[in-house]
C-alpha cells in the first residue's frame, strides 16, 4: 500500500465532510470544495474518529499511482477550506507596480520597448474562488518591490493564477527586474560591461 495513501487525513474542527460514492465534498471557513476520485480509489469518512481514509480496490499500476495522489488532494482540500493557501509575489523594478480594481489585477512592468515611454500594463481578471490583496502598490527603489498576495481554498487555482501573473514578466538575471515569488531565488548574472572589465 502507498506509504502516503495509507495515512488517514485528519479533519479539524469546523470542517464538514460528505462522501457520496466517488464524490467528496469538503466545507469550511474558507469555502466549499468538491472532487471526484478516480476509478479504483475508495474513500471512507470516519466521522467519530474525524478522519478520511483513502484505500484502493486493486493493485493495478495506475490505481497505485492514483492512491497516493488522491490522498494528497483530499488533504489539500481539508487544509484549503480550513486555513487556505497563499502565494506572495514581488514586483521588482523602478516604476513597476500593481493595483486591484473591480476584480482585476493591473500590473505595470515598465516600458513597452526600446525608445518608447509607454508603460507596459496588463489587466488580469481574478478568477472565482481566488482573492488578491495588494500589500505594496508600487516599487520604492530597487530594493523595495511592490507586493501582492494570492489566496484561496483551492491550491491548484491559487498556484495557477500566481504562475500566470509571474509569466507576464519573469525576473531577468541581470538587474533582477520582473515578477517573482517571495521565496524565489533569482540567479544573477554580471552585465556585459562588468564581465568584460572584470578580467582587467
Amino acid at each position: 500500500m502507498s506509504r502516503v495513501g495509507k495515512q488517514p487525513v485528519e479533519i479539524p474542527d469546523g470542517v464538514q465532510v460528505q462522501v457520496n460514492g466517488r464524490q467528496v465534498e469538503v466545507r469550511g471557513a474558507m469555502g466549499l470544495l468538491t472532487w471526484e476520485v478516480p476509478d479504483g480509489v475508495l474513500l471512507e469518512h470516519d466521522a467519530p474518529a474525524k478522519v478520511i481514509r483513502v484505500t484502493r480496490a486493486n493493485d493495478a499500476k495506475q490505481t497505485r499511482a492514483n492512491h497516493g495522489l488522491s490522498r494528497a488532494l483530499v488533504a489539500n482540500m481539508v487544509h484549503g477550506v480550513s486555513k487556505g493557501f497563499e502565494r506572495e509575489l514581488l514586483v521588482y523594478g523602478t516604476g513597476y507596480g500593481c493595483r486591484l480594481e473591480g476584480g482585476i489585477l493591473h500590473v505595470n512592468v515598465g516600458f513597452s520597448g526600446r525608445g518608447h515611454n509607454r508603460p507596459s500594463q496588463f489587466a488580469v481578471p481574478v478568477p472565482e474562488g481566488v482573492e488578491v490583496q495588494v500589500l505594496v502598490p508600487a516599487a520604492r527603489g530597487e530594493s523595495t518591490p511592490a507586493k501582492f498576495v494570492v489566496r484561496g481554498a483551492d491550491k491548484q487555482k491559487v498556484g495557477q493564477f500566481a504562475a500566470e501573473v509571474r509569466k507576464i514578466q519573469p525576473p531577468e538575471p541581470y538587474l533582477g527586474k520582473g515578477i517573482r515569488y517571495r521565496d524565489e531565488v533569482v540567479k544573477r548574472k554580471a552585465g556585459k560591461a562588468f564581465a568584460s572589465g572584470a578580467g582587467g
